[in-house]
């Protein structure tokens, strides 16, 4: 009977001179996933399609050096705070914190040293069903100007089924923000551009966002724009819309509201489905939001392994976490942690073909 194993070997040094691990889970169904204890790193990703081939179906890097460079994220855990803050400013139960400006004016993805430029600590588990590896962190108060001491921990496991699940717990010793999330960037065909697949997200709202992709306020309905993914589109026919909201951040860049309200039951939160449908991935996910990302800005100048550069539109992220600006927006779920309280998120990333199950279409939430 196979089993699930975990692996282990260096891969550098980061910036800081510590040493930077690479660990590999691997799962009967075939499924493989690489991470990096720099940054919390998604590696990589292989996935079986549905004749066999295996594929690494998220963007890459080469070195630690490249990661480190402050690119756009590629694989990394974002923390404390995922996505923006206006104007790095924030006020908690009448304290006014400042978070180092590193996007247009404002704070991306907490700040210009976020959790994703960290070694993290790692240990790791595994069973004959499932392969882990445990990622923990400490941030201190203060660290890029968010209130509390935080630690952090972050499970990636990969069941027999080749289900990639990522647990995220966070808890606190002063009231603090906290949204955590992984910023993997996902092509099925594993080469070229993403403009023919499809994606469906299980999402009746959006939020627009200014030119700086600060929201400008309350949800939007997604029926009758390009945001209406509630039936699965083409996202070369999303991208190229007209729509004044795609034109102007260059394609998707936005948060979706899902279902329910964190802390919450895991649900079904989006389908992304590969040209013929030889890959499919299903989002399941216990967060309020997800932000869709187009990987609008990818220039071709970073290459991975093979040689391949990274352009514009090839990969999506599905990036589960809170609202954008919520600490600053009261109206939106709330992000704010406060001791004796353990934030926590799960999301899963299932591969429905690898069970024969690419036809079937999950029950959407009421």
């Amino acid at each position: 009977m196979l089993r699930s194993t975990v692996r282990h070997r260096p891969f550098g040094t980061a910036p800081s001179g510590e040493e930077v691990g690479l660990w590999r889970l691997e799962s009967p169904s075939g499924v493989y996933a690489e991470i990096l204890t720099y940054g919390g790193v998604l590696h990589s990703l292989g996935v079986p399609d549905t004749e066999g081939g295996t594929a690494n179906v998220i963007l890459s890097l080469t070195s630690v050096d490249q990661y480190a460079e402050k690119g756009p994220y590629l694989g990394a855990l974002i923390g404390r705070y995922a996505n923006r803050i206006a104007h790095g400013t924030f006020t908690l139960d009448g304290t006014t914190h400042h978070i180092p400006l590193n996007d247009r004016g404002h704070a991306l993805h907490g700040g210009p040293q976020g959790f994703d430029t960290r070694v993290w600590d790692a240990r790791p588990l595994a069973d004959s069903d499932t392969a882990a590896l445990r990622l923990s962190l400490h941030s201190p108060d203060g660290d890029m100007g968010f209130p509390g001491a935080l630690d952090v921990a972050v499970t990636y496991s990969l069941d027999s089924a080749g289900t990639l699940s990522i647990d995220c717990t966070a808890t606190t010793d002063r009231p603090t923000v906290v949204s955590l999330t992984n910023h993997a960037y996902f092509n099925l065909a594993g080469d070229g551009d993403v403009l023919d697949h499809t994606l469906q997200v299980d999402s009746a709202a959006y939020l627009p966002v200014d030119d700086d992709g600060i929201p400008l306020g309350p949800l939007q309905e997604v029926k009758g724009t390009p945001f209406d993914l509630t039936s699965p589109r083409l996202l070369g026919d999303c991208v190229r819309s007209a729509d004044e909201q795609v034109s102007r951040a260059g394609g998707y860049d936005h948060c979706w509201a899902l279902p329910g309200r964190e802390p919450g039951p895991l649900r079904y939160a989006a389908r992304l489905t590969a040209p013929a449908e030889t890959r499919v991935m299903e989002v399941w996910t216990t967060a309020p939001g997800m932000q869709v990302y187009t990987a609008n800005h990818l220039d071709g100048s970073l290459i991975d392994g093979t040689g391949r550069a990274h352009e514009r539109h090839s990969a999506v992220c599905l990036e589960t976490q809170h609202y954008p600006d919520a600490p600053n927006r009261p109206e939106y779920p709330s992000a704010v942690l406060r001791p004796g309280a353990t934030a926590h998120r799960r999301t899963e990333f299932r591969f429905p073909h690898l069970d024969g199950g690419a036809e079937r279409r999950p029950q959407r939430s009421s």
